[in-house]
């Protein structure tokens, strides 16, 4: 899930850190049962906060995937990386909170080419045999 190369490894350790701590943490369960329960947030708040954290991930993260010219399909070359693996549940969180996934056209581009691969339909939640 990481390339041999080191500078090529920290580059896909990067995007990975980007999903992972800048954009998933702040609208996780326990956050947003947070915002609904202690804060008294509505839908409608619960889904402002969450699109505002995830447009901000999105803006930095598509801006660093659109900038490199040796992207392939995925978000490091043409096989997916650990930074797709952190990715792909995020798509899926944008799409669940109603976010505008049109300002992010490589982060939807990357997200298509994964839906292709086998075995991200397989890992996919609705699969998976506890599913309801």
């Amino acid at each position: 899930m990481l390339p041999s190369g080191p500078e090529d490894r920290a580059r896909v350790r990067a995007l990975a850190a980007l999903v992972g701590c800048d954009i998933h943490p702040i609208n996780n369960r326990r956050i947003l049962e947070y915002l609904r329960k202690t804060l008294g947030c509505d839908d409608a708040a619960v889904k402002a906060w969450c699109a505002t954290w995830i447009n901000a991930g999105f803006e930095a993260l598509e801006a660093l995937l659109a900038a490199d010219t040796q992207r392939g399909d995925f978000c490091f070359g043409n096989t997916p990386t650990l930074a797709d693996v952190y990715l792909v549940p995020q798509v899926k969180s944008a799409r669940r909170f109603k976010v505008d996934l049109s300002p992010y056209p490589t982060i939807v581009a990357i997200d298509q080419a994964r839906a292709r691969l086998q075995a991200f339909q397989k890992a996919a939640p609705a699969n998976q045999p506890d599913a309801q």
